[in-house]
């Protein structure tokens, strides 16, 4: 079960996200300018290691982004640290350059791992965050992280990651049922590039490309299918279980924001299904807002 967000006020989401877009930087884009001054009073950091991104985001105490940044990296597959070295030098480098535009250093970080993950392996990822310094004492399932900063009292939570889909489903604002399988954002690539006859990579900047989304939404359909198969036997599971009946979907993740992924869950499913905008960013925040170790300073 997730420990509760710390209060910060009615949090607004919409320009929580938009924010965020502002100030996570992709790793390779132009260098942006250090903040005007150093931000006062205690950070909540969030580290998302996920299969396709690391991503590392900075709030200040009311919950509102400061800084991140986010590139392409596999060092995690299927929610297991593949890569420990790998991921702990470019974790290390993406808070030595956070730190250089905050102008403050970073000294602990909330992280998050898909439900059913071994308990081993999530303390693996934990590791990978206290190697580059950081203190890691706060770890929460992905969907239920997401909903830390979405805030649904009813329905469910899909969490489209590159390597699995998670699920949480919420009655009266609690996270009552998790489950996570694999299929995700690296399943698209792949079929891109069984399709086109292309390598991985040039698969991946092809279905980032918003000009070949279109056009490549026949070839991904059967991974979206297959996102929605998971959650909706998972749905049926506990409904069939409790007796109640999950209402809403709510898709996030970087994934999720592909163009025509929430019309055929839905189609599927037969459950009115939103993806809220730049979904990448909802989980990580919802990490860092579960940075518990911040309240020490409050």
């Amino acid at each position: 079960m997730a420990r509760p967000v710390p209060k910060l006020g009615t949090l607004d989401s919409v320009a929580i996200l938009s924010r965020a877009k502002q100030v996570l930087r992709r790793v390779g884009d132009p260098e942006s300018p250090p903040m005007v001054s150093a931000p006062q009073g205690p950070l909540r950091v969030g580290v998302d290691l996920g299969t396709a991104y690391l991503v590392l985001v900075v709030l200040d105490s009311h919950g509102q982004p400061l800084a991140g940044e986010y590139q392409f990296a596999q060092v995690v597959r299927d929610g297991l640290v593949v890569d420990y070295v790998g991921a702990v030098d470019l974790l290390t480098a993406m808070r030595s350059r956070v730190e250089k535009r905050l102008g403050r250093e970073l000294t602990h970080a909330a992280s998050a791992f898909p439900p059913g993950v071994p308990r081993a392996e999530v303390r693996a990822t934990a590791n990978v965050v206290e190697a580059t310094g950081l203190r890691c004492l706060d770890l929460i399932d992905e969907p239920s992280a997401a909903n830390a900063l979405l805030g649904l009292r009813q329905g469910a939570v899909v969490d489209v990651g590159g390597g699995t889909t998670g699920i949480a489903i919420i009655e009266d604002g609690e996270v009552v049922y998790t489950a996570d399988e694999a299929t995700g954002g690296t399943h698209f690539s792949l079929v891109i590039a069984g399709a086109h006859d292309i390598s991985f990579e040039q698969a991946e900047e092809m279905k980032l490309d918003p000009t070949q989304q279109k056009r490549l939404l026949p070839v991904v359909r059967p991974v979206m299918e297959k996102v929605a198969s998971i959650t909706a036997r998972h749905i049926a599971e506990y409904e069939l279980q409790n007796g109640r009946s999950v209402e809403q979907l709510t898709l996030v993740g970087g994934t999720s924001s592909f163009p025509g992924m929430a019309e055929v869950v839905q189609e599927y499913t037969g459950i009115p299904t939103r993806v809220p905008e730049h979904a990448m960013f909802v989980t990580p925040i919802g990490i860092a807002l579960n940075d518990h170790q911040a309240e020490v300073m409050e």
